[in-house]
């Protein structure tokens, strides 16, 4: 076999951008989910990569590529035997073999965001092997292995359904076997919004899927080095963008008209959805196609999260099930409606009949049925014997600490307790080993009199800068403000996260303490109400209470002395 050079690069090229893919989709589902499962979600979309490949190797390569039967490969481990009749012309075995690894790792990576935050580590690692070692390989071989779909003319480009529907079957199975995590449902059965801990790790692991999923389609041609093959990657690079981006926005203006404002989170997945229902058929479609698709996989979306999480009460902190699992279904069967006939049969509305059209529908229920089962099994076993999901007490404190004891995986970040182990290892000084001569108090107070008055105001965010100038203006030198939420009568302003009402609102507020000594305290109050005032609900509150003494750390000094200021200070 003559090899091309360029074809390999190609296929190497899209292995490492498809490999990359992990890093999105740990960053995902991290930033979807709370700090405290933060480090676990890191090392199953490590440990998932890690597990697939050796599995790979020994055993699903052979069953998903081998010529065996319709329905199954070869078992061949180590990919010993002789597989060119399956090999892309001018790639060599090895730089396809790895290629189809990323995509198995894929396909297994993306069960662990909706099964997050009640999972032991242990379970996932024996559930991801098996969909490595067998369920992935033995659908994949029906569909680009040259088995009975592939013979039917089934169409799955780049794997929205043998890579994506796969693995959205199987989180699906193992979410509703695992069941909600706690607090997420009340005793009426209503859902609760548990809030993803960071948007801009969530966001930064979209941005890397859209750039990797270049790769993903791109590369699935396997190949570069004909005039065919250089306008096909061009079309599937420009398709997948687009339904991508249209997918987005499609999802931004429903959420908009339908919570009142645009789900960032919903959005985000929309993103990913539009990705995944464009893959199958990014080669066969043209742009209008492709944007219908992405239009189709916006609402789809929206929907799905909404029907999983508040009628069939299906707990998925991500939205894996509804991005992968329906979308990729979705944009499977859509691609019999929308082929031109580039590069399989055409579709209904290009003159092809219901023929193709039928094909993937059925083939979609085929990989359905085999994964659904399979897994189901699969899950049962593991419940039965070490068990799927973790102790509630570990589940409430936190999989990071129960299952891999870490105390944060943003340690710098968290206050240790008094009671750590290296708490009683820290020096104090003694009093005579201070520099520094503690003054004596130079002011009296009268007994029983407060001297001293702290003001607590509690203001919007915006007000902020008035307040502080007012402030200045009357001799007021010293506050200290911090950022605050809460409520008061008004409760807040209903909000959504993921088309689930938030039921605890707190508004952002500006909180700002004042101790004052020599300012009168009426003078300080009129000031900061003449300011914050605007007649409306939320201007907020001043709260004045007496201060028994203030003494400043450094010098020892107390009351008055206290208070002023000392440049030396900062």
């Amino acid at each position: 076999m003559t090899f091309s050079a360029v074809n390999t690069i190609w296929v190497l090229l899209g292995a490492a951008l498809v490999f990359f893919m992990q890093a999105g989709f740990a960053m995902c589902e991290a930033g979807f989910t709370r700090a405290k499962n933060t480090g676990n979600i890191l090392m199953k979309n490590l440990m998932d990569f890690c597990i697939g490949t050796p599995l790979y190797w020994l055993a699903g390569f052979g069953i998903m590529f081998g010529a065996g039967t319709a329905a199954f490969g070869w078992i061949d481990p180590f990919i010993m035997r002789d597989y060119s009749h399956i090999l892309p012309a001018g790639v060599p075995l090895w730089a396809y073999a790895i290629f189809q690894t990323v995509f198995c790792a894929t396909s297994a990576t993306i069960v662990s965001g909706a099964m997050a935050e009640r999972t032991k580590f242990s379970a996932y690692c024996i559930y991801s092997a098996a969909i490595s070692l067998f369920i992935y390989p033995v659908s994949g071989h029906w569909i680009w292995g040259g088995g009975w779909l592939a013979e039917m003319g089934f169409h799955d480009f780049a794997g929205s359904t043998c890579v994506h529907m796969v693995g959205g079957v199987c989180a699906l199975i193992g979410a509703k076997i695992l069941g909600p995590r706690i607090g997420k449902y009340g005793k009426d059965g209503k859902p609760r919004a548990i809030l993803g801990h960071n948007l801009s790790i969530a966001a930064l692991g979209v941005f890397i899927l859209w750039f990797c999923w270049f790769g993903f389609n791109g590369a699935s041609t396997v190949g570069m080095d004909s005039d065919a093959l250089i306008t096909s990657a061009g079309l599937v690079f420009f398709n997948t963008n687009l339904a991508a981006a249209l997918a987005t926005l499609v999802t931004m203006i429903f959420t908009w008209i339908r919570y009142g404002k645009p789900d960032v989170s919903m959005t985000f997945n929309a993103s990913l959805a539009g990705l995944v229902g464009i893959t199958a058929g990014c080669d066969a479609v043209d742009p209008f196609g492709a944007a219908i698709i992405g239009i189709c996989c916006g609402f789809a979306v929206v929907f799905s999260v909404e029907l999983f999480d508040k009628v069939i009460k299906i707990d998925d902190p991500v939205g894996a099930i509804s991005v992968h699992g329906v979308c990729g279904a979705l944009g499977t069967i859509l691609t019999g409606l929308f082929a031109t006939g580039i590069s399989t049969a055409k579709g209904v509305f290009y003159g092809g009949g219901f023929s193709f059209l039928g094909i993937q529908i059925f083939g979609v229920g085929s990989v359905i049925a085999w994964t659904g089962a399979v897994i189901t099994i699969v899950f049962l076993i593991i419940r039965a014997t070490i068990g799927l999901r973790a102790e509630p007490e570990d589940e409430v404190m936190g999989l990071d600490r129960s299952e891999h004891g870490l105390h944060a995986a943003y340690s710098g970040f968290m206050i240790m307790a008094d009671s750590s182990p290296d708490a009683d290892m820290v020096p104090v000084p003694s009093a005579s080993q201070t520099e520094i001569p503690v003054r004596k108090e130079k002011k009296e107070k009268e007994a029983g009199i407060p001297t001293y008055t702290s003001v607590r105001i509690i203001c919007r965010p915006g007000s902020l800068e008035s307040l502080k100038t007012a402030m200045n203006r009357i001799g007021i030198t010293g506050m200290t403000v911090t950022n605050v939420m809460g409520y008061g009568a008004q409760k807040g302003k209903p909000e959504y996260y993921r088309g689930t009402p938030v039921e605890v609102t707190l508004l952002p507020k500006v909180q700002v303490d004042i101790v004052v000594s020599k300012v009168p305290v009426r003078q300080v109050v009129e000031t900061a109400r003449k300011v914050l005032y605007t007649g409306h609900i939320g201007d907020g509150k001043i709260f004045v209470t007496d201060v028994e003494n203030v003494i400043r750390i450094r010098t020892g000094e107390e009351g008055f002395d206290a208070l002023q200021s000392d440049e030396t200070d900062f």
